[in-house]
């Protein structure tokens, strides 16, 4: 026979907030749905390791799927689809509803561009019979990271006469890989008495790209001659090639599944990835929405959001000026009734490193996707800090629709922290919130993130298109 529940236990259920992990709140059925957004999720991540090649993989699906190129002279109707592809390294997506977009608009936004290293304008020579490529880090990273792993070369590169040649390099099984070295710890005494963050020395993340003279003539540089013949031969590039190129350097391997359970992806570009395709597959399955939707992948996030692809450019609100002209509205009062998801990750708690936690506070594998009210640090110092009615409606849309959620902060209050494109978006009038997946080893050449996470996040964000 139960024991009856005391008045006190019965008060407790009704009053307290007791998180349950998606591992306990999903069904079966749910749980093998995941798995399987999670296969195309993982094959993602596979063929697309930068913001260009995100790009080209979002209009590829996007085209396929109905949208065509947006014309801002057009009239358009509920259901129709259009994108915007800004350089070949942003995009918004868009599907008309069926209201006027006076009434708002329904953004997520994620950024498409990971850490790495990036070749310098004139990156190539040979030191002592070796040939290397000279590189300038991109985003945070942690330099010891990336040395002495397999790693890959892809890009473009604008000839002398305006043409444009794509590379790619160290992905095909049969392509060679390319690495930073490092000390042997035999002889490395004196590199770890060094800070962790100058174990490694910017100017020494210098790739190693080939060892054989081009023949024995008695010339110098013959080993840089042999690659620059090299390139010349398969891309009909030259050194002056380099300064008119964007050449970023990512890790070689695959996105894996990982855990014996496999219920979670081990990958390069998690970060913000892992938001991004849920947003893109997330507006891919709109047929014809109440409110536009409106999927934005951004550029240059993890620099601070620069440049005219990133979201401190006015491509967005250009685009939501576009509209509506169309149809005959004013831009900022669309804007001012608008509602964002900044789809951008948070810091996912590890046991192994409990201190830099606030645990009632911060986010967990396999409890779902996490909304985030204000991300900065030291004060909310770079955050757009969500209102309290903008956190209770999105609340109430993830409750009403089944998303298993989570709330997170980015780490203890003094301990650093982090920002995302929410500030830029809500800097233009937009009710703005953070919401996306808890990542562990953020920022390193290989992330992970659960794959229930991941699902909860297409599953958030396509409910927040379709209500």
């Amino acid at each position: 026979m139960a024991e009856e529940k005391t008045q006190a236990a019965r008060l407790k259920e009704q009053l307290f907030y007791d998180p349950d992990p998606a591992t306990k709140a999903m069904t079966g059925e749910q749980k093998q749905a995941a798995m399987t957004y999670a296969e195309g999720y993982r094959d993602f991540l596979c063929e697309v390791k930068t913001e260009r090649e995100a790009v080209t993989f979002a209009v590829k699906q996007a085209e396929a799927a109905g949208f065509l190129p947006f014309d801002p002279n057009e009239s358009l109707k509920p259901g129709d689809k259009r994108y915007l592809n800004n350089r070949g390294k942003a995009l918004i997506l868009c599907v008309v509803g069926t209201e006027g977009v006076e009434n708002g608009i329904s953004i997520a936004a994620a950024h498409i561009d990971s850490p790495r290293l990036d070749l310098k304008p004139n990156p190539l020579y040979e030191d002592h019979e070796l040939a290397y490529f000279d590189t300038h880090y991109y985003g945070g990273i942690k330099k010891y990271q990336w040395t002495a792993i397999p790693l890959a070369l892809h890009g473009v590169v604008v000839r002398a006469d305006g043409t444009s040649v794509p590379v790619c390099i160290g992905e095909d099984p049969q392509d060679p890989v390319f690495c930073v070295t490092d000390l042997l710890p035999h002889l490395s005494a004196e590199q770890m008495k060094r800070a962790a963050g100058e174990i490694v020395k910017g100017e020494d993340l210098n790739l190693l790209i080939g060892s054989f003279p081009f023949n024995a003539d008695e010339e110098s540089e013959q080993v840089k001659l042999n690659i620059l013949h090299i390139l010349h031969e398969k891309y009909g590039i030259t050194e002056a090639d380099f300064r008119s190129a964007e050449l970023e350097i990512v890790p070689a391997f695959p996105a894996r599944d990982l855990g014996l359970d496999r219920s979670m992806i081990g990958a390069y570009g998690h970060d913000d990835r892992v938001c991004a395709y849920p947003a893109l597959t997330a507006v891919l399955a709109q047929k014809t929405p109440r409110l536009t939707a409106l999927t934005v992948l951004a550029d240059k996030e993890e620099i601070g959001s620069e440049g005219n692809t990133g979201m401190q450019s006015s491509f967005l609100i250009d685009f939501i000026e576009d509209l509506a002209a169309a149809q005959g509205c004013c831009g900022r009062h669309v804007a001012a009734r608008s509602l964002c998801l900044s789809a951008d990750v948070n810091a996912a708690f590890d046991p192994i490193y409990p201190e830099v936690a606030e645990q009632r506070n911060f986010s967990y594998l396999n409890h779902g996707v996490v909304l985030t009210k204000y991300t900065g640090a030291r004060g909310k110092y770079d955050t757009s800090d969500a209102s309290a009615e903008t956190m209770g409606k999105v609340r109430r849309l993830m409750d009403q629709n089944g998303v298993v959620w989570q709330i997170g902060e980015l780490g203890r209050v003094d301990f650093g922290g982090g920002g995302t494109v929410a500030k830029y978006i809500a800097t233009h009038n937009i009710d703005t919130v953070d919401l996306g997946v808890p990542v562990l080893s953020m920022h390193a050449p290989f992330e992970v993130v659960s794959k229930l996470d991941v699902y909860m996040t297409y599953r958030a964000i396509k409910a927040f298109y379709e209500a």
